[in-house]
């Protein structure tokens, strides 16, 4: 995704924050809607949108849903400031360049699509006849729904990540036996790494429906931070564990751009995730190629270790059946490290080993 188009991304969130239940201006858009009226909005004003603008008159009041419904009764265009505040011109004819490629048919849906690519302001259209509204930022375009609508979408696409969520803790919990064990394979840890790209997707969808949702996605919100806790941090530790076992070059960031990169049908290409990595699989050895972990993200399960002494017991032992298998005097050798942490650390993967195997096992 260029620039650009990452920009016109957040800005188009922006907007369905700004236009979602409980706003003011989503409740003038909904005025508007019941009188049948229509209506062409744009959000910000500046030297390029009075360039295109004639006519009408200049008002500078403060916005309320009601002023906005009258004024919506007028022919001609409402230019709002861009925070939604005010109100600066009304009943205004936008005239923006003829040559600006447009996808729309109607007058006012072309009109608010060119002005949005040549001003980069968002710019709202509520279809008179259609009665829907549509945001146009850029090359943009999205059409509001109503609220039970996105509702419904956020409760099925929470459930998916019901099941995302439960998968990824089956093939995590693998990976942890396998790990203690010393018997990981590029599989796991590609199908962990997986795993947690899916959820990480399904999240931003989700979280773009809680945006879209207002004051009425609080309880979709509280569900999704509860389905993806610490999932952020699980997939640049199990990138640090792997990447430098793998080749030393790839850092978490490069890596999580790569996987983003991937379309869904490469997703699910256990390859492609490991090409991620930097490791190229061939033939059958998804399965026979082993890895070591270097043990970033079973030392951060331990609790109330610091990650500055993660980072040194890493560097000292260097992978992580080293750690694994230290005793006291070792690990009190590292910086940092005394006898009552070492004795901390002893415990700690004394626990994570035997719950992780008994988990495999039973």
């Amino acid at each position: 995704m260029s620039v650009a188009e990452r920009s016109h991304e957040e800005m188009l969130r922006a907007t369905l924050a700004a236009v979602a239940p409980g706003t003011d201006l989503r409740d003038g858009l909904e005025r508007i809607l019941r009188g049948r009226t229509g209506a062409l909005i744009v959000l910000g004003s500046d030297r390029v949108v009075d360039s295109i603008s004639t006519g009408g008159f200049e008002l500078d009041v403060e916005f309320s849903a009601t002023r906005l419904r009258e004024l919506a009764k007028m022919d001609g265009a409402i230019i709002l400031d861009r925070e939604g505040g005010h109100i600066v011109r009304a009943a205004t004819q936008l005239v923006p360049d003829p040559s600006i490629e447009t996808r729309e048919s109607g007058t006012r849906h072309r009109t608010a699509e060119r002005v949005a690519k040549q001003t980069g302001m968002p710019v709202i259209s509520v279809s008179q006849s259609m009665a829907i509204v549509a945001l146009y930022v850029g090359d943009l375009r999205h059409v509001l729904e109503s609220r039970a609508q996105i509702l419904a979408q956020a409760n099925q696409a929470l459930q998916t990540l019901e099941r995302y969520r439960a998968r990824l803790d089956e093939v995590t919990a693998n990976l942890s036996a396998l790990e203690i064990e010393d018997l990981v394979t590029i599989r796991e840890v590609a199908s962990v790494l997986q795993r947690l790209e899916m959820v990480s997707r399904i999240s931003t969808e989700i979280e773009q429906y809680v945006v879209e949702l207002g004051v009425d996605g609080r309880l979709v919100a509280l569900q999704l931070d509860e389905l993806t806790g610490g999932i952020g941090r699980d997939r640049e530790l199990v990138i640090r564990d792997y990447a430098s076992a793998a080749d030393g070059t790839h850092e978490p960031p490069e890596v999580l751009t790569q996987l983003a990169a991937l379309d869904g049908t490469e997703l699910l290409d256990l390859q492609a995730v490991a090409r991620c990595l930097g490791i190229t699989v061939i033939g059958d050895g998804m399965d026979h190629l082993s890895l070591s972990p270097s043990g970033y993200r079973l030392l951060h399960r331990i609790p109330r270790l610091p990650g500055a002494i993660v980072e040194r017991l890493v560097d000292h032992f260097g992978s992580f059946q080293a750690l694994l298998s230290a005793g006291l005097d070792e690990l009190m050798e590292v910086e940092g490290v005394g006898e009552a942490r070492a004795r901390a650390v002893r415990e700690g993967l004394s626990r994570l080993a035997e719950a992780s195997i008994l988990e495999r096992y039973s």
